[in-house]
């Protein structure tokens, strides 16, 4: 080895080490800002501790902190009983975006729950129990769509309690001992295992907690009432069925609201193009000749040939939208600051790259602001929905959001065509994550079960949320999870599909899921069911990493064969094997994809309890994965 070599070899070792670094330095320094805040005042602590910025938290053992397989991600934060008098600052711990657990009990602390609870979105146990917490709990708690279990018992917590009932995998909720008020939470009692509310300042009537908890859970509120307690509720109280539909009669009041404040909108819009007809007609060509000239124009000034292939597909889009007699004042935007301003014709000037064509329609990549903002612009033709019936779907869902569902941020509707327009994905599908080019990307086990609990738990909200309305995503495929650039999946495209009984081709070999092709009703089932199947389909993606059709092969029907042969393992995707993936969670994963993929749509499970099983398979992982 020549000199040179030996003096360039230290340093190579250094940037590898430097480079395989587990947490960066950003969110290191959270976590030594939250115990520094957390241990204020405190016992000193040795160097045995860590938590510095001279050591890992995953390769050097932070006291109670547990990592991934990998040792990339911190995953558990436990600190115990370690007589901590310090201050809570929520927000620093949540810096590390894999935190699943977070554990302070039998300490000291104070403090309060901001609002930057909401940041841990994969947090799944928050236990804070036997400290001196205070205030009133963040509404951002009900943003915790993983929380499994949240124990803050014997703390002096005030207020009323969020609604948690958006987080349907909640098994256990213990506050006793505290100075909560107002109604009891709103909770999805039939899934809960651990209850407890006792000693705090609850009032009103006990609600149907499906026989699974006693009196017990509920001593020491004497304002409460109702059999449970043996207290008859005065007659003003309403009971929870009526509170129900008054929270819902309030929904119902602001979502009309909407409509009026937006029907009127349109009546303006109207009014407008009524007048705009008076004008001459040369003028409204010579206006139309003009941004054509502009556009032609535009397309001259690109030099390069990439710039050149762009200028191609916005031109196709372009004169195509003038030729369509799109009127520029006719785009919609939504409740997004995305797109607070946008004109139809912004779009039109700016430039369009072509992303890809489908039978419903084409993609656009468009930059505006010299490429500050990207927006993607779905064009969608020959759609059989009335203009009417496609600004009231837009409007609902615009009504309906989840973190983990990507919302439109303005659409234009004519009787040539519809245009949503989306805010840009940096970093793909995916069905490009499992099928394409990875670009380095790691996707491992852990990450893929990640997919399917936040995909299954987006769907979930979203089909309790729309299903009075009947709107379900109609077009449920890999293609269409989308990862924002925290590389956390999005369902993309939703509700874009009207279920049409003549197309029986959709997702299922069985064309079972009609249960009646004459009926509304049917069409609606068969929607939400055709997205159940979907889904599985998803999940079979992410088990074996083959393609769903592919040359004439079929994923499911390979995958039924391979499973009654009784080889089932061979199914899974090498890599993960490979990996050291836990054949038997990956059996029991495989296991509801195929329940999802049951020919008899009656025969499948619903999308809430194909979440709740998912999220337990990643709570086992979690353990799992922390364990020694």
């Amino acid at each position: 080895m020549n000199p040179v070599s030996i003096r360039v070899l230290p340093i190579l070792i250094f940037l590898l080490f430097h480079v395989s670094n587990s947490e960066d330095e950003e969110v290191k320094q959270s976590l030594v800002e939250f115990l520094d805040k957390l241990a204020a005042g405190n016992v000193e602590r040795d160097q045995s501790w860590g938590w510095n910025m001279t050591s890992d938290p995953c390769k050097d053992n932070w006291k109670g902190v547990s990592c991934d397989l990998q040792l990339k991600s911190v995953k558990k934060v436990v600190l115990d009983e370690l007589n901590l008098t310090g201050v809570l600052f929520i927000g620093s711990v949540c810096r590390a975006s894999s935190l699943s657990v977070l554990s302070l009990n039998k300490n000291n602390v104070v403090g309060l729950i901001s609002e930057e609870i909401g940041n841990c979105k994969r947090l799944t146990h928050l236990y804070l129990s036997g400290n001196q917490l205070s205030g009133d709990l963040p509404e951002s708690l009900k943003q915790l769509s993983n929380l499994k279990r949240f124990d803050i018992s014997d703390n002096n917590f005030s207020g009323q309690v969020p609604d948690l009932s958006r987080i349907a995998g909640l098994v256990t909720f213990l506050a006793q001992n505290n100075q909560l008020s107002g109604e009891i939470p709103n909770l999805d009692f039939s899934n809960l295992i651990k209850l407890n509310i006792s000693n705090n300042n609850f009032s009103g009537p006990i609600p149907d907690v499906k026989n699974r908890f006693s009196a017990d859970s509920f001593s020491g509120n004497p304002e409460l009432c109702g059999e449970l307690v043996s207290k008859a509720c005065p007659p003003s109280a309403a009971p929870p069925s009526t509170r129900k539909s008054k929270d819902s009669s309030s929904k119902d009041f602001l979502i009309y609201f909407g409509y009026v404040a937006l029907g009127l909108i349109i009546v303006l819009l109207v009014a407008y193009k009524l007048v705009s007809k008076k004008k001459p007609k040369e003028e409204k060509s010579e206006a139309v000749k003009k941004g054509v000239e502009a556009q032609t124009s535009s397309n001259k000034t690109s030099s390069t040939s990439n710039e050149s292939k762009t200028t191609k597909h916005k031109s196709e889009y372009s004169i195509s939208s003038a030729e369509s007699g799109v009127a520029l004042s006719s785009l919609v935007v939504l409740t997004s600051p995305t797109a607070q301003g946008l004109r139809f014709d912004d779009l039109l000037r700016a430039p369009a790259e072509l992303l890809g064509k489908g039978k419903h329609g084409s993609l656009y990549k468009v930059m505006l602001d010299n490429g500050v903002t990207t927006l993607a612009v779905k064009r969608i033709k020959d759609w059989s929905v009335t203009s009417e019936d496609f600004k009231s779907r837009m409007q609902r869902l615009d009504l309906a959001r989840h973190p983990n569902v990507l919302p439109s941020v303005a659409f234009y509707c004519s009787k040539q065509e519809k245009l949503l327009v989306y805010e840009y994905q940096p970093n793909g599908s995916l069905f490009g994550l499992l099928h394409g080019s990875q670009n380095g990307q790691a996707f491992n086990w852990g990450s893929r079960l990640n997919v399917a609990a936040s995909v299954a738990e987006a769907l979930a909200f979203m089909h309790e949320e729309l299903r009075e309305d009947g709107i379900a995503h109609g077009n449920l495929k890999s293609t269409n999870i989308l990862f924002n650039k925290n590389m956390d999946p999005c369902i993309s495209e939703y509700g874009l599909m009207v279920f049409d009984s003549q197309d029986q081709a959709f997702h299922s070999p069985s064309n079972s899921f009609i249960i009646d092709n004459d009926s509304d009703r049917g069409q609606t089932y068969g929607s939400f069911q055709a997205d159940i199947y979907g889904f599985g389909v998803i999940l079979l993606e992410l088990l074996t990493g083959k393609l769903v059709q592919n040359n004439g092969f079929d994923l499911a029907r390979w995958v039924h064969s391979v499973v009654k042969e009784e080889w089932t393992v061979e199914v899974f995707d090498k890599d993960l094997i490979l990996e050291g993936a836990s054949e038997e969670r990956m059996l029991n994963l495989l296991q509801i994809a195929l329940k999802c993929i049951n020919p008899n749509p009656h025969e499948r499970p619903s999308i809430n309890q194909v979440a709740v099983m998912i999220n337990t398979l990643r709570d086992e992982e979690d353990r799992s994965s922390s364990e020694p």
